[in-house]
């Protein structure tokens, strides 16, 4: 469940996000906002559904999914293909995120 929390979450995210921007940066029309708001409250919703002590630790997970996510948006929706940094990078952030979420925790001191 929490992958799939994760990769919904990045899709609302970034699709949200990229409504502002095809406004405010491609002239696009304020019809766009509406739909992009909607995607920013489903991203919301999402992260509460991951399986987590602390929203912080969830919150810093997903980031290691966002940028991933970001990257293939780059180049399904964008068309600019990523090079070998772009997929580094990403790996490098997944395998943090994973760290994070599934990390063995000891007791509180």
């Amino acid at each position: 469940m929490t992958a799939f929390a994760y990769i919904g979450a990045a899709l609302a995210e970034i699709a949200g996000c990229f409504a502002f921007w095809a406004w405010l940066r491609m002239d696009k029309s304020a019809g766009w906002l509406l739909p992009g708001m909607a995607s920013l409250a489903l991203f919301a919703w999402l992260l509460t559904l991951v399986d987590a002590n602390h929203a912080g630790r969830a919150y810093a997970a997903y980031g290691g999914v966002y940028i991933v996510a970001a990257i293939l948006w780059l180049w399904a929706v964008e068309g600019a293909r990523p090079d070998r940094w772009d997929l580094l990078g990403g790996l490098i952030c997944l395998g943090g995120a994973a760290i994070i979420l599934f990390g063995p925790r000891g007791s509180p001191a």
